[in-house]
């Protein structure tokens, strides 16, 4: 396999884009990408999204949004996994760069969730549909599960979980295309409505539009494109089971604990190697449970991470400096790239008021639904 890295990125802003059509979307992120690599051609293109079908009646993006990129020709496809959707179209574009088939891919997402009043009952197509949702259950309701059982198995409060919150939307008021890119505080977390006990309005990632797209190409053609090229040291790809009910233990992601340790395995590093991680935090419990499954922090004590600063800006281990899911926004298939993004951002430098000190090397998890698939990617900046 080649040695693949990142020469270009482009990403809209997130957020309620009511005059913003998905196609131009996506158009406005691959032009961007495009743009900062100094290319003018492309061999393939792979797009993360979850349920365009569902939220704007719109299947076969492939050849409709290279054709509105003005690449009719282009080899191009949908790639879906849930909410990992966009990790999963990096994945795929980094296996064709390394494979050879390929030397100047694209790997991008996009979502245009508000175009749909329904937009929980279709994320709801992510769980197992005759154990979970025929029985009338939704996505808060399962990462609630999850956070009772942590909570019974490690002693984790509300105020733990709140601290995931505010921690996450400090690092977004940092983020210029972040959604909600303004602080909250403990108070206003912990007196947002209930969802679904225990977890409130301000546990939860918003609706969201957006999209983003990176630039893959061999390391050694790297040059061609930037001066600064960010090099994927591993891809690691896993799944668990759909339903949490045949889990032998709710509040341990195990799909993420594998796709974890296949990708430390190819980078040959370990979890004490990371200076900084994107992770999937669709609700607050999510990032607790994440951190521990990633061997970020010891299991049992991601409740104390936010809490204590240990994953803030400025801690041992920064996570979610971009906002995460919670504050730069969630448009479920743009997510996984726009993770990889804030990295790349970051291992450049480039990050402006978050940005990470001496960041060189860093994780990006993307999860699809409950945790029934997970990607992890590791990234070294030159």
């Amino acid at each position: 396999m080649r040695d693949v890295a990142i020469v270009g990125v482009g990403m809209t802003r997130f957020g309620e884009l009511w005059e913003t059509s998905l196609r131009d979307l996506f158009v406005q992120a691959a032009s961007d990408a495009l743009h900062s690599a100094r290319a003018d051609h492309l061999e393939a293109v792979f797009i993360g999204n979850m349920s365009a079908g569902q939220f704007v009646g719109q299947e076969h993006l492939g050849p409709l949004l290279v054709d509105h990129l003005g690449m009719v020709g282009v080899a191009a496809g949908r790639v879906e996994s849930a909410c990992a959707s966009g990790g999963l179209a990096l994945r795929t574009a980094f296996v064709e760069v390394a494979s050879g088939m390929s030397d100047l891919v694209m790997a991008a997402g996009v979502e245009k969730m508000t175009d749909t009043a329904d937009v929980t009952e279709v994320l709801a197509t992510a769980s197992d549909q005759e154990l979970e949702a025929y029985h009338g259950i939704t996505f808060p309701g399962l990462y609630a599960m999850i956070a009772r059982a942590h909570m019974e198995k490690h002693g984790t409060t509300e105020e733990d979980l709140s601290w995931v919150s505010v921690k996450n939307h400090r690092h977004g008021a940092l983020n210029p295309k972040a959604q909600f890119p303004a602080e909250v505080t403990l108070e206003a977390v912990m007196r947002s409505s209930m969802v679904a006990d225990p977890l409130r309005l301000l546990h939860c990632s918003p609706v969201s539009d957006g999209a983003a797209a990176v630039l893959l190409c061999p390391l050694d053609q790297a040059k061609q494109y930037t001066d600064r090229p960010v090099r994927i040291r591993a891809s690691g790809l896993a799944t668990g089971t759909m339903a949490l009910a045949d889990r032998k233990d709710i509040a341990v992601l195990d799909a993420v604990q594998r796709s974890a340790q296949r990708a430390f395995t190819m980078a040959g590093l370990t979890p004490a190697d990371m200076h900084l991680a994107e992770v999937h935090d669709c609700f607050a419990i999510a990032e607790i449970c994440c951190v521990e499954a990633l061997g970020l922090v010891a299991p049992g004590t991601g409740k104390s991470a936010a809490r204590t600063g240990e994953t803030a800006l400025g801690g041992r281990i920064p996570v979610n400096t971009s906002g995460g899911l919670k504050a730069k926004g969630h448009p479920v298939g743009a997510t996984g790239i726009a993770q990889a993004i804030e990295l790349v951002e970051q291992l450049r430098g480039e990050a402006g008021a978050r940005q990470v000190r001496g960041a060189r090397i860093g994780l990006a998890q993307n999860m699809g639904g409950s945790g029934a698939s997970s990607v992890v990617h590791i990234f070294e900046g030159s």
